[in-house]
């Protein structure tokens, strides 16, 4: 999982540096001028509720809600710019609106907020390429973000109060689609590893002495044959 580029992952950095930045300046307005922006959220079927599909990750409730969405995003975001040069930004951008158009769609009509439903769509994805493409770069990410964030399966289930779980479920789909768009869209690690992997097996094929050394026998093992 090697980069050539070796400012590609200080560039990754900035970009999902900027993401949670902003989500931390946003939640900070909010808690110094006591604006409540709640109402920018999804809130389903409705034409005053899809606004929120642009605006609903940017806006969390409390500050223990922003600092459990963080983390991941910041994580999940520096890994698929990253290794997934090629199609991050498309791919991010679709996980985005189709996570907020079909919680807008498919939710309950309570005004839905935050990141959450993004992040599982993230996590989905990295996790899905990994089965679509099974090629060592996806499957060993597939592996990692199965690891730290399996657990978050548990968030896609109803019943948790105050829990967007149509927003977890639908992120998670949205991501697993965005998986199956982009399964064939090589990076330039990838090719080359294909590359190498057919020189190997054409290699593997090729015979030091000509194939006819080793299938017709000499003059002197036919002599041979003959006597015994």
């Amino acid at each position: 999982m090697k980069s050539n580029n070796p400012n590609s992952f200080f560039q990754s950095l900035k970009v999902a540096t900027l993401t949670v930045s902003i989500l931390w300046l946003v939640h900070l307005v909010t808690f110094l001028t006591f604006i409540d922006l709640g109402n920018l959220g999804i809130f389903p079927r409705t034409n005053f509720g899809i606004k929120g599909i642009l605006f609903s990750p940017w806006i969390h409730g409390n500050w223990s809600h922003l600092m459990s969405n963080t983390p991941p995003l910041f994580a999940l975001m520096t890994l698929i710019l990253f290794f997934y040069r090629r199609i991050s930004f498309p791919a991010l951008f679709l996980i985005y609106f189709l996570t907020g158009s079909l919680v807008w769609l498919f939710g309950r009509q309570v005004f839905h907020i935050g990141a959450s439903g993004v992040i599982y769509g993230l996590v989905a994805f990295v996790f899905w390429l990994g089965i679509f493409r099974r090629n060592i770069r996806s499957i060993a990410l597939a592996i990692l973000v199965g690891f730290y964030y399996g657990s978050m399966i548990i968030g896609i289930f109803p019943g948790q109060e105050g829990i967007s779980w149509e927003s977890h479920l639908l992120g998670a789909i949205s991501g697993m689609m965005t998986a199956f768009l982009f399964k064939n869209t090589e990076e330039e690690e990838d090719y080359k590893e294909r590359q190498r992997k057919k020189l190997f097996e054409k290699q593997e094929k090729e015979f030091f002495l000509p194939r006819e050394t080793f299938e017709q026998p000499t003059q002197k093992d036919s002599w041979f044959q003959n006597r015994t």
